[in-house]
């Protein structure tokens, strides 16, 4: 069973609840972190039914999380997971990531930050990177997305940053400005999202055109190698949002009914899937990530 029926803000766990009960396996494309805190929380009931759940599967979280399994092995000493994600116009997904984006605006939220819970308001302390082509510079923000937290119960790290962006950037202006400027009731009634996510989309449709509909991801991992401080960079660039979505989603079904991944419970990608079958999917999808230390 593969569910993609977001915004996951708006689902419950009872598709998860039914696969459990009737012994089927389960993949999501879920992106927030109520709804994965939630689904974590089956995961005996997953174990004692034999049924193997991933959640978070897609590109960002998903493809990410396995970049960052792949950065920590390469350290005997973990400190610091950072974490930028950078979408094209829509990105081909429809009006559904708008919604996601902006329902991602509502409160602040922890993240894990020296050891420590702090909040953190989203889409604050804009940070520029570094991508390949066509992306070049472009600028980040703090946003909550699974990973703030997955990765702290996965992993012995100090801390973890997830920061996000769009491009052309003066729709991150404009994001900031629904984060900081509008009121709060815009976003928290559903009839202000469904308006300001059907705007922004028809906006993208127009600059998509020029901008792309493409994905970029960086992961950071940060601590000691060999004695000495080191960081190890992946980075992930392609042309369609959507279908590297799916390509992170494919592959753990593809895995799934082969018989090659079976690890009953519910999981977050970094706790399940392995290095090698994770760059054994990659490689048949043409899929690049380049790596490197610095």
């Amino acid at each position: 069973m593969v569910h993609c029926a977001g915004p996951f803000h708006y689902r419950d766990t009872s598709v998860l609840k039914f696969c459990i009960e009737q012994g089927v396996n389960y993949v999501d494309v879920s992106d927030t972190r109520g709804f994965t805190e939630k689904a974590l929380s089956y995961h005996a009931e997953a174990e004692a039914a034999g049924v193997t759940a991933v959640v978070n599967s897609g590109v960002f979280p998903g493809i990410s999380n396995s970049m960052v399994r792949q950065g920590v092995e390469q350290l005997d000493q973990l400190e610091e997971i950072r974490l930028y994600y950078v979408v094209s116009g829509s990105g081909g997904a429809g009006v559904t990531v708008m919604r996601t984006t902006f329902l991602g605006l509502l409160k602040p939220f922890e993240a894990w930050i020296d050891g420590q819970w702090r909040q953190v308001k989203p889409y604050t302390q804009r940070q520029k990177i570094h991508l390949p082509a066509p992306y070049g510079t472009v600028h980040t923000y703090w946003y909550e997305m699974p990973e703030t937290f997955t990765l702290v119960n996965s992993f012995p790290v100090k801390t973890v940053v997830t920061k996000f962006g769009s491009v052309p950037d003066f729709y991150n202006h404009l994001t900031w400005i629904a984060a900081n400027v509008f009121p709060k009731s815009w976003l928290q009634n559903p009839n202000g999202v469904e308006f300001l996510s059907h705007i922004s989309y028809r906006m993208t449709s127009v600059t998509d055109y020029f901008s792309g509909k493409g994905v970029g991801v960086q992961a950071e991992v940060i601590g000691q190698n060999a004695g000495q401080s080191r960081c190890y960079r992946s980075v992930l660039v392609h042309p369609s949002a959507a279908i590297a979505t799916g390509y992170g989603t494919g592959c753990i079904a593809q895995f799934l009914l082969s018989g090659q991944l079976h690890k009953p419970g519910v999981w977050a990608v970094e706790r399940v899937l392995p290095t090698n079958l994770f760059k054994q999917a990659m490689q048949s999808r043409n899929v690049t990530i380049q790596q490197e230390w610095v």
